[in-house]
């Protein structure tokens, strides 16, 4: 064999090495994307079961607490600016934290009122609302893990490459700034 053919081949089999690796690459991202979508669905379905709850139980909050409408509309008022938000993750996450900070407010009138607390109509509801907490919580974990997965798959050599070749962006978290949740607790022993 001629030395051209000799090098002619070994040209071939490291372009076809090198194309396979970039299709491994781009199929890898695509996948990575998808998850990120299907993840994100969960996310956005435990939400809107949150937002479908929400009027239930400020309805049933208004039965016992007539005087309290300024809270109970501010709840409303979140619950319809979240429900509307359709932006990034981190806009959609700003807009559920107006909405947690009137469910706080909520909480705190709903003390006020024992009979309310009593009433087997708003403990179920409030049981509803808090196991869709956890789902929303374990939704986030999930999208945030895949976002994690995409991001360093975006952001790492030799994928980079690919991933600027084909225009893969690194994703978002969707973080829910919950200041009580950061806080010390306080401990007193008087």
């Amino acid at each position: 064999m001629s030395p051209w053919i000799i090098l002619l081949i070994i040209v071939g089999a490291v372009g076809l090495v090198v194309l396979l690796w970039a299709i491994g690459i781009y199929n890898k991202l695509v996948v990575l994307r998808q998850h990120l979508k299907d993840a994100w669905s969960g996310v956005d379905v435990e939400l809107k079961r949150r937002y479908d709850l929400i009027p239930n139980l400020v309805e049933t909050v208004k039965g016992y607490a007539t005087h309290e409408s300024e809270t109970l509309e501010s709840v409303i008022a979140a619950r319809n600016t979240a429900v509307a938000s359709t932006g990034s993750p981190a806009q959609q996450a700003k807009d559920e934290n107006q909405l947690i900070g009137a469910m706080r407010q909520l909480s705190v009138v709903v003390e006020r009122y024992p009979e309310l607390k009593a009433d087997t109509q708003f403990i179920n509801l409030q049981g509803e609302l808090a196991e869709t907490e956890n789902r929303i919580a374990s939704c986030r974990r999930l999208y945030n893990g895949n976002v994690r997965e995409m991001n360093n798959a975006v952001q790492t050599f030799p994928s980079v490459i690919i991933a600027g070749v084909f225009n893969f962006k690194s994703a978002e978290y969707f973080e829910i700034e919950d200041a009580a949740v950061r806080e010390a607790p306080k401990v007193s022993f008087s």
